[in-house]
């Protein structure tokens, strides 16, 4: 439990690390909203992949490139799935991107990005146990 509650704090500030880059790149920038989430998804997942590493998880002492990689993979997915998201609920119902972006970063956040990387990207390596 205290990993779940470790990993949704590092989430949060991911996500605060997201929203300011997205609202600052459409608000100061003139940014399209789609280029600005995918900004914002980009500089979010470097701070999450940081947070996860060293303090939710405690992955230190695995290989930072096959991490990397792994996580790389997994931030695709993640990216994929906020820009379309943002997109299809802002385009086609009319709502303002920032709360578009709130409804798709829960969904995703919980739905895939912490499952993803608990089992796949931090995974304890049990080889040598």
């Amino acid at each position: 439990m205290l990993t779940f509650l470790k990993a949704q704090t590092a989430s949060v500030t991911a996500t605060v690390v997201d929203f300011l880059v997205t609202v600052l790149a459409v608000e100061l920038f003139g940014a399209w909203y789609v280029v600005a989430t995918v900004l914002g998804t980009a500089l979010g997942g470097v701070t999450h992949f940081a947070l996860g590493r060293e303090w939710v998880f405690h992955a230190e002492d695995a290989s930072l490139l096959a991490q990397a990689s792994r996580y790389f993979i997994i931030w695709l997915g993640s990216l994929l799935l906020n820009a379309a998201g943002v997109f299809v609920i802002t385009h086609y119902s009319g709502v303002s991107y920032l709360i578009s972006k709130v409804i798709v970063s829960i969904f995703v956040g919980v739905g895939y990005n912490y499952l993803m990387q608990k089992k796949f990207v931090f995974k304890k390596d049990t080889t040598y146990s």
